[in-house]
């Protein structure tokens, strides 16, 4: 997909309507898919050890088990023009959510700004990544905070066929409410669609108004096959 389409795609999208379906769940679906042919393409890069900057193997850290590598510099044309697309719109909305916190962060509207704050934290390195499961893999759940500056939405991409590339891997969310029983939210996931969800914590609403609820997400087990995602998180890291 070029630069243009992806433009024409994000300005078509009722992003008012997104931000309402936020206000009641921690999740959304964005209103289109990537094709089959960027998904194989994306995909395609894992053999490519030079787009990479590094690689983590989830086992080994008991984050569950499973690979992910962490793009390098420059990012894919496809990852970069989506990161940079999609961080405005959903600026607007981070702010929303900080307003209804009465906390005091703010983000700019847009992401060269952005960026140069994480750089200024001492946060440079990217952190848009390309995670594979094969059958057994999982995700332990978690929170992809890497510094100071953290953004608190993030996008996954689901690049692969659940019931024909493979079975299981679905992704997790998980609503931890003070002082009640948490809430899970289970998306399978189809091969181009985009969910953005809430990466740290949630406005939640309340008898007295809207309270910060923490989140955190994962995958579940696999059971057959090879599951591939790409992960959009806009804060760099240390």
């Amino acid at each position: 997909m070029t630069t243009t389409g992806l433009t024409e795609r994000f300005t078509a999208v009722d992003w008012r309507a997104l931000e309402e379906e936020l206000r009641e769940r921690p999740l959304a679906r964005l209103p289109w898919r990537l094709s089959p042919a960027d998904c194989a393409r994306l995909t395609a890069l894992w053999e490519e050890p030079g787009a990479f900057r590094s690689r983590v193997d989830m086992a080994r850290h008991r984050f569950g088990q499973g690979e992910y590598r962490y793009f390098a510099r420059p990012l894919p044309p496809l990852v970069d023009s989506m990161r940079r697309h999609l961080y405005p719109p959903l600026a607007a909305i981070a702010n929303g959510w900080m307003e209804a916190l009465r906390a005091r962060d703010r983000f700019p509207t847009e992401f060269e700004v952005f960026e140069s704050r994480c750089w200024r934290a001492g946060q440079r390195q990217p952190t848009p990544l390309l995670l594979r499961y094969e059958a057994g893999g999982y995700n332990c759940l978690h929170q992809d905070l890497y510094g100071e500056v953290a953004f608190p939405l993030q996008i996954v991409v689901f690049l692969t066929r659940p019931g024909h590339d493979h079975s299981g891997g679905e992704f997790l969310l998980v609503q931890q409410r003070p002082r009640a029983q948490s809430v899970a939210e289970v998306v399978a996931g189809e091969q181009g669609e985009m969910v953005v969800f809430a990466n740290r914590y949630w406005p939640a609403v309340g008898t007295r108004g809207f309270h910060r609820t923490n989140v955190r997400h994962g995958v579940s087990r696999v059971r057959s096959g090879t599951r591939f995602a790409l992960g959009i998180i806009f804060h760099d890291a240390v």
